[in-house]
């Protein structure tokens, strides 16, 4: 094997737990004798990790690789994640892709060390089924890039799903849940603090859904408790794991912060039962309203799915109204995607479910993200004049010599400020003066 110093990049697409696991990669990668590098150094090696979420994703991935292909002739380039798992035959077809990993090869260090040594002329292919996948590896992201303050960590605990819904490539591509011990997770936990990590985010593919050695996720929570930095939050958590235990866990907590983000992805119920989903809107709202009632300033957000094949114009309508009456400070919005290998592509097929017009979809999607931008209008205007603590994880100079710097505070409100002093990784108190552009309050520090 070449023992020369070996250097690598990374590009990261799709969600938190993807971004958790780069960072993983790179880390384990170091401790083995690369150098972590920037795709303009020329790396030896440059690990493009791909999402296939839906059809717009996996575009998004084939147009990078291409552009990264293009751009750095000279570097070796791995292909890896979730695309990689679910369509390795289609990257076979990408020249200057030197590996396609899927989801359990892009751990193995030892793999990136042949691939270098390998012919030129040959390719490195490595997908396990996801059926098989038993053990879960150890994720986690630092939210800011290397000589910047520290603010945010990623740190997954479990991986994998169980509730099959019909449109969802999930178990495909990361098999059944798993979940971390609680002492590696714990240990984690503890490292980052110690590095100066002001706020850690559990993630997962199901995060609410951790189970080993008898722990569940709130016993978890408590145990995290212990660990010493400011805030700690949940990246996203099922509707019927949004329990009276989970809220209670929140709501008598002074680390854990008071933000939900609940995926709803349809308000109608023939939609939710069609999709497989494992709630009606009445448990929805029962759950949200016991959250914002039980825990003081509790924000919730939601994933909204706009054309699932066979949604009305009723289905829509009841949609909307559902929002319109749910305490929501924000939503995600995007559009049905029928993947390949799923239920749901099979009932299309077959013309069970009849898609929704393309142009229907778009019309539908600017409505609901009107109403969106309505609501999170609402949730933010009820903090103007008021006082909190705010994180700021980015500060960029503003002339005259100040900073204009934004942050969070604990509830996911995004809030600017204007400091003599680069703020980023602070946690200050700041007084909210009113919204400014683009949602975002203006505020100004209390000290």
């Amino acid at each position: 094997m070449n023992t020369a110093i070996k250097s690598v990049a990374s590009v990261t697409l799709g969600c938190k737990l993807n971004y958790a696991e780069t960072s993983s990669i790179l880390d384990n990668l170091g401790n083995n004798g690369w150098s972590i590098s920037e795709i303009g150094e020329n790396p030896d090696l440059i690990i493009i990790h791909t999402c296939a979420v839906t059809n717009q994703a996996e575009q998004k991935c084939r147009q990078r690789i291409r552009k990264i292909i293009r751009e750095n002739p000279e570097s070796h380039i791995a292909v890896i994640g979730c695309y990689a798992q679910l369509k390795s035959n289609v990257l076979e077809g990408i020249e200057g892709i030197d590996a396609i990993l899927g989801n359990e090869a892009k751990f193995d260090p030892a793999i990136y060390d042949d691939l270098l040594d390998a012919p030129e002329s040959s390719r490195m292919v490595s997908i396990t089924p996801a059926s098989s996948f038993e053990k879960v590896y150890q994720g986690y992201s630092l939210s800011s890039g290397e000589g910047r303050k520290r603010t945010r960590a990623f740190l997954k605990i479990q991986d994998g799903c169980d509730y099959g819904c019909t449109y969802c490539t999930i178990p495909a591509a990361r098999g059944r849940s798993r979940s971390l011990p609680s002492g590696v997770i714990l240990d984690r936990a503890k490292e980052l603090a110690a590095a100066g990590y002001r706020e850690i985010v559990l993630t997962g593919v199901n995060t609410g859904d951790y189970r080993h050695d008898g722990h569940t996720f709130a016993s978890l929570l408590r145990k995290m408790e212990k660990i010493g930095v400011s805030r700690i939050r949940i990246s996203s958590v099922e509707p019927d794991f949004l329990d009276d235990e989970l809220i209670s866990v929140v709501a008598g907590s002074e680390k854990i912060v008071p933000h939900f983000h609940v995926p709803l992805q349809s308000g109608s119920d023939a939609i939710l039962k069609a999709m497989r989903r494992r709630y009606d809107t009445a448990r929805y709202r029962d759950r949200v309203l016991r959250a914002v009632e039980r825990i003081p300033d509790c924000a919730v957000g939601a994933d909204v799915m706009i054309g699932y094949p066979g949604e009305s114009e009723e289905d829509f309508n009841d949609l909307c109204r559902f929002i319109d009456g749910l305490p929501v400070a924000y939503l995600h919005v995007f559009s049905c995607s029928v993947r390949p290998g799923t239920d749901l592509e099979l009932q299309v097929r077959n013309r069970e479910r009849i898609p929704v017009y393309p142009g229907e979809i778009s019309r539908r999607q600017n409505v609901l993200a009107e109403l969106g931008k309505r609501k999170e209008e609402a949730f933010n205007v009820r903090y103007v004049g008021s006082q909190g603590a705010v994180l700021f994880e980015e500060s960029r100079k503003a002339g005259r010599g100040m900073f204009l710097c934004t942050g969070y505070t604990r509830n996911y409100l995004r809030v600017s400020v204007e400091s003599r002093t680069d703020l980023s990784g602070q946690e200050r108190e700041i007084a909210i003066r009113s919204l400014g552009e683009d949602l975002i309050l203006v505020g100004r520090l209390l000290s």
